[in-house]
């Protein structure tokens, strides 16, 4: 038998994939185990093309933070972020200005345990061991509390991550909480699995992932379900769209395959009220 990873918290089940471990398998990231590269080669033989979804999924990211920040958003809280891997939102936005200040939070341990690594030195980033189901816990964290200025704008970021809630944990309510504790100017950006683009392509490979039995269960939605989760914040333009087509800036943005740019719903909105 060999020996653990040193880097691995203790207690975590390597044996079942999760949806973050496999995501940085499919970037092309170190820190994923036997079961979650399984399931992203099982993934792109149903899916062909998936490690694209995933960079321009991935370069989304940037894109939102940099037009967040040309609206004046100086402070981020970046929930479901995930393995840390290049461009990170605080690694965005501290090449625009330093002074910027990111909250990350997921509740997968070793996404925590390593964010906590790269962040141990900066005094304007943290990450919070929390989940996306309690906003309580995490607007009341040190973390937060610390970094994020609640009477001036915020830019939320759930990029990948709301597939992951199934349909009875609410999520469309619980995203009515977070949309009411920030103030007027935020913005919140989504990206989310489509079940209207290439549907039969996109439900096999989620219903493989899903039979892994890992923590991790995905939702599929449709244009509209995903268009209700901004609720009353106003989307911005180019509004829901493939996240490859919202404000592409070059080549690396975008994809030849019409349909990798589609298989993610992006987009940003604004409250203005």
């Amino acid at each position: 038998m060999t020996q653990q990873q040193d880097w691995v918290p203790p207690g975590i089940d390597t044996t079942t994939p999760s949806s973050a471990r496999t995501y940085d398998c499919l970037l092309g990231g170190a820190h994923n185990f036997q079961a979650d590269r399984e399931a992203a080669v099982q993934a792109e033989k149903i899916m062909p093309g998936i490690r694209d979804v995933a960079r321009l999924n991935r370069a989304f990211l940037g894109r939102v933070v940099r037009s967040m920040m040309a609206e004046g958003v100086r402070q981020f809280l970046d929930i479901g972020s995930g393995i840390p891997t290049v461009n990170n939102v605080h690694q965005v936005a501290e090449r625009i200005d330093p002074e910027c200040r990111v909250v990350y939070v997921d509740r997968d341990p070793i996404a925590v345990a390593h964010s906590r690594l790269i962040l141990a030195a900066n005094e304007r980033a943290a990450i919070v061991h929390a989940d996306f189901h309690d906003p309580d816990e995490i607007f009341a964290s040190p973390e937060a509390r610390r970094l994020l200025d609640l009477d001036e704008p915020v830019g939320v970021l759930m990029v990948a991550l709301l597939h992951w809630i199934p349909d009875g944990d609410r999520p469309t309510e619980l995203l009515a909480e977070y949309r009411r504790r920030v103030p007027v100017g935020s913005y919140l950006a989504i990206s989310h699995l489509s079940s209207d683009q290439r549907a039969e392509r996109i439900d096999s490979a989620v219903g493989m992932f899903n039979r892994a039995k890992g923590r991790d269960q995905a939702t599929t939605r449709t244009y509209d379900e995903v268009e209700a989760m901004f609720g009353d914040f106003e989307l911005i333009e180019p509004g829901l769209v493939g996240c490859a087509l919202w404000r592409p800036g070059g080549p690396g943005d975008i994809s030849d395959d019409p349909d990798a740019n589609a298989q993610i719903y992006g987009g940003v909105a604004k409250k203005t009220r």
